[in-house]
């Protein structure tokens, strides 16, 4: 049976996720032919995690460009973390238990991608920003569609394959806070599949 993704989708589980990541690899990675660039790529790439993430929490929210750093080092992370545990796996020491132990092997999955639908969640940010946070499954990304204030047609924002997305658009008037809209469906190469997310909405201030 095939299985779900291993990597999380919030910023927090992924954070975590990192971290036992990391601790594994230095423990058990070299018997699966890690090497020792590998486990530099990933505690460089823990390093650059820690502390965007802790700039941009509920408590304290920084500006936009914190929030783009956060983006671009989660990225940067993911793209990295995948590249190492597949060839990992790829290894003839390689056992479901290592992968348990290093956080790379994902939950049986029996998703019928045609009926499933993403999940958003959003986080208002300074200067009219907005995060939206959506999970995966087993789509390569999603597309995220927005509308503001009156606006009764969707707009294209973006195709996205990690999340967060950050809507830095200017407020349509400068000063004056305004309500978004936000809905997505998944992506599987370049076609869209299943159902439309439920409309999530937000308001975004100054």
């Amino acid at each position: 049976m095939a299985k779900n993704d291993f990597v999380p989708n919030g910023d927090g589980d992924f954070l975590d996720w990192h971290d036992q990541l990391l601790s594994a690899a230095n423990t058990v990675g070299p018997g699966v032919g890690m090497t020792p660039a590998d486990l530099a790529t990933l505690a460089a790439d823990n390093a650059s995690l820690h502390t965007p993430t802790a700039a941009v929490s509920p408590v304290d929210k920084a500006a936009p460009q914190a929030a783009n750093t956060k983006q671009t080092a989660r990225r940067d992370a993911e793209k990295h973390a995948r590249l190492i545990a597949k060839r990992a796996k790829l290894d003839p020491n390689y056992l479901a238990a290592t992968g348990e132990q290093l956080g790379i092997e994902g939950p049986e999955d029996s998703t019928d991608m045609t009926q499933a639908k993403p999940k958003l969640s959003l986080t208002a940010l300074p200067h009219g920003c907005a995060e939206i946070g959506f999970n995966k499954l087993k789509a390569d990304g999603v597309r995220i569609y927005g509308q503001r204030e009156a606006e009764t047609d969707w707009l294209f924002l973006a195709r996205e394959n990690f999340s967060p997305y950050i809507d830095n658009r200017p407020l349509l008037v400068a000063g004056k806070p305004e309500l978004r809209r936000y809905k997505a469906i998944f992506v599987v190469g370049r076609d869209e599949i299943g159902l439309e997310s439920d409309v999530v909405e937000i308001a975004c201030r100054p």
